[in-house]
């Protein structure tokens, strides 16, 4: 099976087969645009460290055999929920914070909508359910509103709260 060479923003390089790398949209538009590069050519990804190039990697060899995701324009609603996440994916998912929105960087990067899409539901079902105040808790968010201006979009915004 044909490799191609994925080099880390750190240095690390990593053989992946070809059917597993182009779960990467960017990197099978790479792939299909230089179809002569040989095999010892090294495909430098300056956005995604090694630790979290990794982790792509493992999601890709799971998802390989995976259906393409259609474009937004075509999804129906029930697509969207956050509750339909595979439990593959959920334990795979269960990492700290920093790890959970490097990869959702590195997914938009890489153009890898399945893991984008999976990992911006985790983020969703992480705020579901919360105030602000817990939100800002959950990710470390100041709130920089005084009072009056928190009671002041408080008092717009009174409409769309469940009662």
């Amino acid at each position: 099976m044909s490799i191609v060479k994925l080099q880390s923003s750190d240095g690390e390089t990593y053989d992946v087969p070809i059917p597993v790398a182009k779960k990467a949209e960017t990197i099978k538009n790479m792939l299909e645009d230089l179809p002569n590069a040989d095999e010892d050519e090294v495909v430098p990804l300056p956005n995604v460290n090694s630790q979290i190039l990794r982790k792509v990697i493992t999601w890709c060899e799971q998802h390989q055999n995976d259906d393409p995701i259609p474009d937004d324009d075509g999804v129906e609603v029930r697509d969207k929920k956050t509750d339909n996440i595979d439990p593959w994916d959920q334990e795979f998912l269960q990492v700290d914070q920093g790890t959970l929105f490097e990869l959702i960087l590195a997914a938009n990067y890489l153009h890898i909508k399945g893991l984008l899409d999976v990992a911006c539901k985790t983020v969703a079902n992480m705020i579901k359910g919360k105030t602000p105040d817990e939100i800002r808790k959950t990710f470390n968010i100041k709130n920089d509103f005084t009072t009056e201006e928190e009671e002041q979009i408080r008092k717009e915004n009174d409409w769309c709260e469940d009662k």
